[in-house]
This record gives structure tokens, sequence and C-alpha cells, in this order.
């Protein structure tokens, strides 16, 4: 998976799979722009990547806001010259309460960041990527867009929503170059749910969902990420890919 001179892009870059996705096409060669509203981690993963001779570039992006998501593209292009690859990672867990006692405001802002927020970032990414005859999307779905979850009803909405989204994109642009696909992981080590690893009862529970008697690693999804926008995936466009563990199977 050579992606030498090619120019990625991963949302929520600066922790967790964001991370792990950022370092990964790094690795294979890719120019790589990282966006998150952690400013020390975007940079730290920024940084990381030209410690090891490639190139990176953080901006500073939430993407629940469409303005500076037009900005984050137009930066991506103004300094790599094209876009080739998206991951669109950034997402929040919200509030947990059951649907008849969620909170109206944490039920817009989840749906902003987790869903308004990918289409924002397809809506500029596109054409960006119709520039150069094409490219790969990748969006971050969950186990919970094809299962539920109690007390999650705006996470599980999100993320269903993000399967459509991503379906409804791939057949819009299949025959212009663009492939756009989901993964869903289960539950990962990231600090998305180190409040809930935190509780050794909570920490197991979470493991005894999973067939595998574990978590997953960011670099297990990672990898996935990377292989579907690499050219070793070309014909692969509107899927959703499972990471974990077993966990729907059951």
């Amino acid at each position: 998976m050579d992606m030498t001179d090619k120019v990625a892009l991963v949302t929520g870059g600066g922790s967790g799979i964001g991370e792990a996705c950022a370092l990964t096409f790094a690795q294979r060669g890719a120019k790589v722009v990282v966006a998150d509203i952690d400013d020390d981690g975007g940079n730290r993963v920024a940084k990381a990547i030209e410690d090891k001779g490639g190139q990176a570039r953080y901006v500073r992006t939430d993407v629940g806001q469409a303005d500076e998501v037009e900005a984050l593209v137009k930066e991506t292009v103004d300094q790599f010259g094209r876009l080739d690859y998206a991951c669109n990672n950034a997402g929040i867990g919200g509030p947990a309460a059951s649907t008849g006692d969620y909170p109206i405001d944490g039920w817009e802002r989840v749906i902003r960041i987790n869903l308004t927020g990918v289409f924002f970032c397809m809506r500029y990414q596109i054409p960006a990527m119709l520039a150069n005859d094409g490219g790969a999307i990748v969006n971050m779905a969950s186990i919970l867009g094809q299962v539920g979850f109690n007390q999650a009803p705006a996470y599980v909405s999100a993320k269903h929503g993000v399967l459509g989204l991503t379906k409804a994109a791939a057949l819009d642009h299949a025959q212009q170059g663009i492939r756009v696909n989901a993964v869903c992981p289960a539950f990962i080590h990231t600090p998305l749910i180190a409040d809930l690893e935190a509780d050794d009862d909570t920490s197991n529970m979470l493991v005894g969902l999973h067939p595998m008697g574990r978590l997953g690693e960011p670099q297990e999804v990672a990898d996935l990420v990377v292989w579907l926008c690499s050219d070793q995936a070309s014909f692969v466009t509107g899927s959703a890919y499972l990471v974990d563990g077993g966990y729907v199977a059951r």
C-alpha cells in the first residue's frame, strides 16, 4: 500500500483511532493533515509524523461548523496541492440518559458533531477529490450504527445516520472515481471510553460484551481504514465494515 505523493486528511486525529489512522497513512508515505479541537494532541501527532521523516500539518477544526470544515479542506489543498484520502473520525460520546430523559442540548450537539459533521466533511472533501480524478473516504461509524444500546439514543441515531449517509454518497459518486465506506468499531481502548474503563465493574462488563474477550486497539481499526483507502480496495464502496471482536455476531 504505497501512498507516496498522496494526501490524507484525518479528523479527530489528535488521539485514539484518529491518531492511529494519521500515523498509519504517514507510514505508507502519504502527507497527512491532522484536524482536531485538541491543539496539544493534534500538534503532537503532526510532530510525530515529521520526526519520522513524513510531512504533516495540524489544523484546528470543529467539524460541527461548516465554515471551519471548508477552511480545513482549502488549507489541505493549499498546503499539499491535492486531497486523496479522508477519514472522518471526529466524534463525541454525549450524555448517558434514556430517550425519555435525554437533554435536548446533548442531542443537538451529538447529532451535529457525529452526523452533520460527517456531512460537512464530505460536502467539501468530494469537490476537492474530484479535482484530482477521485479519491477515497472512510467515515467512522460504530457497532452502534448497526445495533442499539441503552442510555445512548443520540449516539446510536447519529451512527446509524452515518451508515445511511455513507451509502448515499457512495452511490452519488461511484462513477466519478470516489469510493465511500464506513468502519464500525466496537469498544476500543481510546480516550473516548477512558472514564468507563476506570471503573473495574464497567470495564469488565464492556470486555464481556466482546466474544474475543478483550477490547480492540486503535491500530486494528486504522489498518482497515487505510486499506479501504488504498488501491487494494478499488472495487469496494458503499459498505460498512465491523471491527468488533464478534460483538454483532451474537
